[in-house]
C-alpha cells in the first residue's frame, strides 16, 4: 500500500460507512463488462461527481443492481485500486482517494439545446441577484436587519412543532395553508390594519410575490391591460408581462397613484397605497375613494400591496382599501418578508369570496403548499404577541435610522437633494439635481468606495423623469449611515 493510501485511510470516518453514494452505470451490449464499469467510475471520480473521501457502493449490492456477477464488480474496483483512485479496507468498503489527479475545473454540461423560449421571456432582463457579499455601506432596499431578528425564540417555536403529531403526518397541506396561520394573520391585520376578514378569507403563499404570481394566473389573459404605479416595483412589473398581460405604467403625485390617469381598457391595478413603492408617500383618502369609484365603474379589480404598512413613524394610518371596498373588487397582499426575515418565504393575500375557489385551484397547481411547520410555528408567534412585541422594537431601530438618513441628507446636501417625504416603511427617496447620467455616475462611484445603494431611475416604467437615489437603512447600522452618505456625496460633487 502506498504511504498516501496510509494517510488517507487514516481520515476516513470508518464509523459512517454505512453510507455510500448511489452511482449510475450504463451497461452496453459490446466490450468487457468491467472495463465498462471501470471506465465510468473512473469518469465519475475525475469529472467531480465523485468526490474525494466518498464511499462507492459494496461490490455484492452493485452486481445484483446491474445484474453481473460480483467478480465484473470486484474487477473493476481491482484496477481502481491498483491505479490509486480507490482505497479500501476489508470490512469497511472501497473510497476515493484524496489524492488523485484531477482534471481541470470542467463541469459536465448538458446540451445547449435547439428550443427556445417565448419572445416575451427572451426579452425579460435576467434574474436580479442580490450581492452576497457585505457592503461597508449598505443602503439595500427592502433588506430587514437580520441581527434584530429573535432566532432563540424562533428556533425554539419550530423544535416545538416538529415534536408535534402533526409534523409525523405525510400528507400534503391545505393549498391555503395552515389553519391556526389563516386565524391568526385574520386576527393580526384585522386588529393592527382594519382589514374585514376571517380565516376562509385568507390564502397563504410564499411572500408576496407568490401572491401576485396566483392572482395573475387567475385574472390576466394574453393583452389583459395591467396598471402599475411608475415608479414602481419591477418585479411584478416583470411578472404580469410574463403571463402575458400588456402592463401600463401611471404616474403618481403627492397624493399617490393618478386615477385620471388609468387607460380606460385597464382591468387591473396594482398600487401600494399605504406606503407608494418606492417613492414613500401615502394616498390620500380622497385619492383612494376616486380608485374604488373607478373600479366600479369599470368592473375592475384593485390589488392592495399593503407595502410595509407595518413600520410607521409619524402620522395616523388611512384605512385600507380593503377596508373601504364594498363591492367586493380589492385583493389585499401582505407579506413577513420585511418584518421578520425574506428567507422565510411568508406572505398572505385575502380575496373577495367570489375569487377564492380559483385562488386556490391556481395555487394548489403551481405550489401546493409551503412550509407547514413554519407555518405554525408563525402562527403561535403571532398569537403569544411575540410579532406585536417585534415590531415594536425594531421600529425604535429603524425610526433612529430614518431620522439620521433625514439629518444628514439636509446637512451634507442642502437644495441639492431633496427627500420625498415618508412616514413610513424601510427605505426613503431623495430626488437630486442633475441628469440620469450624472446621478448614476455618481452611484458608480460610491460604489467603488462600498457604498451599496439604490437608484430611482431603476424602477421607473418611463412616465417618471425624476433623479435620484433610494435609500434604505433595514441592513446599515446607525453609526455607519453618515459615512456612508458622505462617500455618496463625494461621488456626487
Amino acid at each position: 500500500m502506498w504511504p498516501s493510501q496510509r494517510a488517507n485511510l487514516d481520515t476516513i470516518d470508518w464509523a459512517n460507512s454505512e453510507r455510500h453514494m448511489d452511482v449510475h452505470i450504463k451497461l452496453g451490449q459490446r466490450g468487457e463488462l468491467s472495463v465498462q464499469i471501470y471506465r465510468q467510475l473512473l469518469g465519475a471520480i475525475l469529472d467531480g461527481r465523485l468526490r474525494s473521501g466518498e464511499r462507492l457502493p459494496p461490490t455484492r449490492e452493485l452486481a445484483r443492481r446491474l445484474g453481473v456477477s460480483r467478480n465484473t464488480v470486484a474487477f473493476a474496483y481491482e484496477q481502481l485500486t491498483a491505479e490509486g483512485v480507490l482505497i479500501g479496507r476489508i470490512g469497511a468498503g472501497s473510497y476515493v482517494s484524496e489524492r488523485i489527479p484531477l482534471r481541470d475545473a470542467m463541469p459536465r454540461r448538458a446540451p445547449t439545446g435547439a428550443v427556445e423560449p417565448l419572445a416575451r421571456w427572451q426579452s425579460m432582463p435576467s434574474p436580479i441577484e442580490l450581492a452576497a457579499t457585505a457592503s461597508a455601506y449598505d443602503f439595500s432596499v427592502g433588506i430587514p436587519d437580520a441581527r434584530l431578528f429573535p432566532y432563540t425564540t424562533w428556533r425554539r417555536l419550530l423544535a416545538n412543532e416538529w415534536r408535534s403529531p402533526m409534523a409525523l403526518h405525510a400528507r400534503y397541506g391545505n393549498p391555503a395553508g395552515h389553519p391556526g396561520l389563516r386565524t391568526a394573520i385574520a386576527r393580526h391585520i384585522g386588529l393592527s390594519r382594519a382589514v374585514r376578514a376571517d380565516a376562509s378569507d385568507v390564502i397563504v403563499t410564499q411572500g408576496a410575490q407568490q401572491a401576485f404570481d396566483v392572482i395573475g394566473r387567475v385574472l390576466i389573459a394574453e393583452g389583459t391591460c395591467v396598471a402599475v404605479e411608475d415608479p414602481g416595483y419591477p418585479l411584478v412589473q416583470r411578472l404580469f408581462r410574463s403571463q402575458g398581460a400588456n402592463v401600463v405604467g401611471v404616474p403618481v403625485d403627492e397624493e399617490g397613484l393618478r386615477v385620471d390617469a388609468i387607460p380606460r381598457q385597464a382591468s387591473l391595478v396594482c398600487v401600494t397605497p399605504s406606503h407608494q413603492f418606492p417613492l414613500g408617500m401615502t394616498m390620500s383618502l380622497r385619492r383612494r375613494a376616486a380608485l374604488l369609484a373607478w373600479a366600479e365603474q369599470r368592473g375592475a379589480v384593485v390589488i392592495e400591496d399593503d407595502y410595509d404598512s407595518e413600520f410607521r413613524f409619524d402620522g395616523r394610518p388611512l384605512d385600507p382599501l380593503q377596508c373601504l371596498d364594498r363591492t367586493g373588487r380589492v385583493i389585499y397582499v401582505g407579506s413577513f418578508s420585511k418584518v421578520l426575515l425574506p428567507t422565510l418565504r411568508m406572505g398572505f393575500l385575502v380575496a373577495p369570496a367570489s375569487l377564492r375557489s380559483a385562488l386556490l385551484t391556481a395555487k394548489q397547481l403551481t405550489d401546493w403548499h409551503g412550509d407547514v411547520i413554519a407555518q405554525a410555528a408563525l402562527a403561535r408567534f403571532i398569537d403569544r404577541g411575540l410579532l406585536a412585541r417585534h415590531i415594536r422594537k425594531v421600529m425604535r431601530v429603524y425610526a433612529a435610522r430614518h431620522a439620521q438618513i433625514l439629518e444628514s441628507l439636509e446637512r451634507r446636501w442642502g437644495r441639492r437633494l431633496r427627500a420625498i417625504p415618508g412616514a413610513a416603511g424601510l427605505h426613503l427617496t431623495a430626488v437630486a439635481e442633475g441628469t440620469p447620467a450624472h446621478v448614476r455616475r455618481a452611484v458608480d462611484r460610491a460604489r467603488a468606495e462600498g457604498v451599496r445603494i439604490g437608484l430611482l431611475a431603476d424602477y421607473s416604467l418611463g412616465t417618471s423623469r425624476d433623479t435620484g437615489f433610494v435609500i434604505g437603512y433595514g441592513a446599515i447600522p446607525l453609526s455607519r449611515i453618515d459615512d456612508g452618505l458622505r462617500q455618496l456625496a463625494a461621488g456626487f460633487r
